[in-house]
């Protein structure tokens, strides 16, 4: 049983371009992303997948210098960047992140899996609940192909998941509860704009040298604090 972890990554983002490799307390936001997956207790393979544009090189390289696997695809058919990417690497299971989310939820993110695999879904989420950005997803190797093949909107072919969400009675769907600490869904995690980003660097840098966790997160947002 393989599990794959692809993030998507793009130097291309229209409202805040080159993101992914911007420093938050001194470190790229793609190594926040990167770094933090070593601490999943299950094992996992990590591919980079980026597009084959030029300006994308960067995270190429970025990758080659980390000894971290890159794969290049397609810039706006990101699920066929997926699925190739998975085909490759052979995948039974993917695990979707994005290289703009440095505060992924990793205990969740392994019972994510543990939630997957037990129970036998085609897809399986964390969102809805905790704040943006720190939730995550998991699909097959089979409803990722079927997604391929059959997700021909505009919509499906750039958001991974969205044939999935949209064909409920073919996918069979299981969602993860969270503590109740975890949850402030109206809470922005994510680097998307530059607010988001003076949020991001104001977290990692309350913190500097660990972790911020989500609840400690939640607490440092809050309008009381």
């Amino acid at each position: 049983m393989k599990v794959g972890v692809i993030i998507q990554a793009r130097m291309g983002s229209t409202r805040l371009p080159g993101k992914v490799l911007r420093l938050i307390a001194g470190r790229p936001l793609l190594d926040h992303v990167l770094d933090r997956l070593q601490s999943l207790e299950r094992p996992v393979q990590i591919i980079v997948a980026t597009s084959d544009m030029e300006r994308d090189d960067s995270i190429v390289n970025h990758c080659h210098l980390r000894k971290t696997q890159c794969f290049r695809g397609s810039e706006s058919d990101v699920l066929g960047r997926y699925y190739d990417c998975a085909r490759k690497y052979c995948f039974d299971h993917v695990v979707r992140l994005t290289a703009d989310n440095p505060f992924t939820d990793i205990v969740e993110l392994d019972r994510l899996m543990v939630l997957h695999l037990a129970e036998g879904n085609d897809y399986t989420h964390s969102f809805d609940m905790m704040p943006l950005g720190v939730g995550a997803e998991i699909f097959t190797y089979a409803s990722l192909k079927r997604s391929f093949v059959e997700g021909l909107a505009e919509n499906h072919r750039e958001h991974v998941n969205e044939y999935i969400q949209e064909n409920p009675a073919i996918f069979k769907t299981g969602q993860l509860a969270v503590d109740s600490a975890k949850i402030s869904s109206d809470l922005r995690l994510t680097v998307d704009t530059l607010d988001d980003y003076h949020r991001a660097c104001h977290l990692a840098e309350h913190v500097m040298g660990r972790w911020i966790s989500t609840e400690e997160a939640i607490k440092l947002c809050s309008p009381s604090v």
